[in-house]
């Protein structure tokens, strides 16, 4: 992995309602990274994510944003990370400029209306949606104004939990090429997903979850990408005896 460490889980021990759900999680993603944390429901993905945002803190060991601990300095690290959610927060009522512009403006992100034409650009949203209402959106189109948002807000970090969900191929295909293309262009992006074949297609990287445990962790060789079968048969194995 990367040299410039961007995320870093040390150790990471997560309890909820008296229960460990992760148990001594580690790894790192570096600048100009995808990660991958791949597993089934209740593998303790997601809740990797919320003590990367600071919604549970850990039992023991740390979370690290930019090499700040998430405990000590949340304000400054949320700043520095944009959060896609499965299912995006975006208002029906509103056009894709329109809810554009509303979300900067609560993040005193001021943008001028070229760069978010330039952002909607990027992330292929046809030029003929961009005035209709959301409510007449595709869960694809949907994701796509939600990372023209995170584009916009222009951070390090991108946290993405099952970016892919609902999707149709073309659309998955297209949201992997550009999860590339900005990693290429130097964000550390951490992605949960249950997907194998996505996950081998655009990680650099790959942490497979199971019961809270990391069981294991694979990378990509230069220039090329982790092998689906090596991952499937690894993914299949830990499912089935889980």
């Amino acid at each position: 992995m990367g040299s410039e460490l961007k995320l870093q889980a040390e150790q990471l021990h997560v309890q909820r309602g008296g229960k460990e759900v992760l148990a001594g999680v580690s790894f790192g993603v570096g600048r100009g990274e995808v990660y991958a944390l791949l597993g089934g429901n209740g593998a303790g993905k997601s809740t990797t994510l919320a003590a990367f945002l600071g919604f549970l803190p850990p039992a023991s060991g740390r979370v690290l944003v930019n090499g700040r601990d998430v405990g000590t300095d949340l304000l400054a690290v949320r700043r520095a990370m944009a959060y896609l959610p499965e299912a995006a927060s975006l208002y029906e009522h509103l056009d894709a400029r329109e809810n554009l512009r509303y979300f900067l403006q609560l993040a005193d992100t001021p943008c001028e209306a070229a760069a978010i034409e330039a952002a909607l650009d990027r992330v292929s949203l046809a030029a003929d949606a961009r005035g209709l209402k959301l409510r007449g959106y595709s869960k694809g189109m949907r994701q796509k104004v939600a990372i023209a948002l995170a584009i916009l807000r222009d951070t390090d970090i991108l946290l993405l939990d099952e970016p892919t969900s609902g999707l149709d191929p073309t659309a998955i295909d297209e949201f992997h090429g550009l999860v590339r293309g900005l990693a290429d262009a130097g964000k550390a992006i951490l992605m949960v997903t249950h997907d194998v074949y996505g996950a081998c297609q655009v990680a650099d990287g790959i942490g497979l979850l199971r019961g809270g445990h990391l069981v294991d962790q694979f990378e990509a060789l230069a220039g090329g990408r982790i092998d689906t079968e090596t991952v499937h048969r690894a993914f299949s194995a830990r499912t089935a005896i889980a």
